[in-house]
């Protein structure tokens, strides 16, 4: 605010300073217009050689003199010398017209005393018109403004600063409240707001977006305190477990049956390993974003450290499905390719986690088939198992979800790999919803987008 009352205040200091030069060149014209009017009459007068004797002037304020080429007065005003010219010869320039400034001394006047000069005559008798008018009263109009200016200055100034104090102070009001509030947040744990202001201006609307961003944060960090904790449970098992195999086999020595402790030791640490991976691609994915594959990757590529390419769905059906009998794994292959664009493992990812979990429920088969639907191709895994509530079939995508809770956990998995799913999917520009299967069982839907094919079929 200082800043902005100091440059207030220099530029009223450059405008009263204008104003008093535009007012002083301004009286300045004044004058020697005036003077130069009677000058071009006296001088019309000599040009007919009818100079009266005393020279007529309008008012008391003016001198006129007119004289030879030799500095004599020829013809005087009334109240003007007739001996002595008010300007010296050396001075007069005979053939131009003169602005001068003398002394008011030589004329009679006080102060300062503007001189214009005009030829007149002829060329025989060639002759100058002198005519003086005192810039008294300019010099006086200006000291006038100058005086009201340096006393009415400061109290401007002030009036403005205060002024502005005041305006500025009602409008950073709000300002110091959502300090306050960002204060008093950070200093305390939990959710928080910052306080709205009335007004439906600037400030309001960024108090607005601001709690948004907070409620934002908080929710992202509500999810990560979940996440973290779910992630450290699940941990927390196969760690228990390999730390009870290795007790126990420390405590029966030389009874321990080392092949069977091995075994169940690469189960749990195979798990752990597993359960490892899936979270470092969340965390990936997390930092990375949900965007589609064409416009978005974390580097050349991508989450999956692969490059983004065409997908042939057919063939990547076929290569899941190779993983596993037949039956109960099924593949209907499709009547032409149908490409799609994207990151081959993770693609491939997405369908084995599908899978897994379909093969893991069916009853006797798993039906894998994909199909052209308009810009999107949609991939479908079916089984014939117990299927998914209504209710629960979104809830499933989240993250360390179980619907059976009393199954094995060594069976059932962490529940990461539908959230997987997601976010891959989501990744490559699609999406994915469950539904009921023709019969009984659950059908999982992915929709792809596109990419046509060429005339060669490429």
């Amino acid at each position: 605010m200082a800043i902005g009352v100091l440059g207030l205040s220099v530029g009223l200091a450059l405008g009263g300073l204008v104003l008093i030069g535009v007012l002083g060149f301004v009286l300045q014209r004044s004058v020697d217009n005036e003077a130069f009017r009677t000058a071009d009459a006296v001088a019309l007068l000599a040009a007919e050689d009818a100079l009266p004797d005393p020279l007529p002037v309008a008012g008391g304020q003016l001198r006129v003199q007119v004289v030879d080429a030799q500095g004599r007065v020829r013809a005087a005003s009334i109240d003007a010398d007739r001996l002595v010219p008010m300007v010296r010869a050396e001075r007069l320039e005979p053939d131009q017209r003169q602005r001068l400034v003398v002394s008011g001394e030589r004329v009679g006047l006080v102060g300062p005393v503007r001189v214009v000069t005009v030829p007149a005559g002829t060329a025989a008798d060639p002759l100058t018109v002198l005519v003086a008018k005192s810039l008294s009263d300019v010099r006086h109009s200006t000291h006038v403004v100058g005086t009201i200016l340096v006393v009415s200055f400061p109290l401007l100034v002030a009036a403005l600063a205060a002024v502005a104090w005041r305006v500025v102070g009602a409008t950073l009001r709000p300002v110091e409240a959502l300090r306050r509030g960002a204060e008093e947040i950070t200093g305390r744990a939990g959710p928080g707001r910052l306080p709205v202001p009335a007004s439906r201006d600037e400030v309001h609307r960024l108090a607005v977006t601001l709690n948004g961003m907070l409620d934002r944060l908080e929710s992202a960090r509500q999810r990560q305190r979940a996440f973290v904790a779910d992630a450290a449970h699940e941990l927390r098992s196969p760690v228990t477990n390999i730390r009870t195999e290795l007790e126990v086999a420390q405590r029966l020595g030389d009874r321990t049956d080392w092949a069977a402790v091995t075994d169940n030791l690469l189960a749990d640490t195979e798990r752990l390993s597993h359960l490892v991976d899936d979270l470092l691609l969340l965390a990936r994915l997390d930092e990375s974003g949900a965007a589609p594959t064409a416009t978005a990757s974390a580097g050349p590529g991508g989450v999956g450290g692969h490059a983004v390419g065409p997908v042939e769905l057919g063939d990547l059906l076929a290569t899941v499905a190779a993983r596993y009998p037949s039956p109960p794994v099924r593949v209907e292959p499709p009547g032409e390719p149908l490409w799609t664009v994207g990151h081959p493992d993770e693609l491939r990812r997405v369908l084995t986690n599908v899978v897994d979990n379909a093969v893991r429920h069916a009853r006797t088969r798993v039906v894998l088939a994909v199909g052209a639907e308009g810009a999107y191709h949609r991939v479908t895994v079916t089984d014939d198992g117990p299927g998914i509530p209504a209710a629960d079939r979104e809830r499933v995508f989240d993250r360390f979800t179980r619907l059976d809770d009393a199954r094995a956990r060594d069976g059932g998995g962490a529940g990461l790999g539908l959230a997987i799913v997601r976010e891959l999917v989501r990744r490559a520009g699609g999406t994915v919803t469950l539904g009921d299967a023709d019969g009984p069982g659950l059908r999982v839907s992915l929709r792809l987008p596109a990419l046509p094919a060429t005339d060669d079929g490429r």
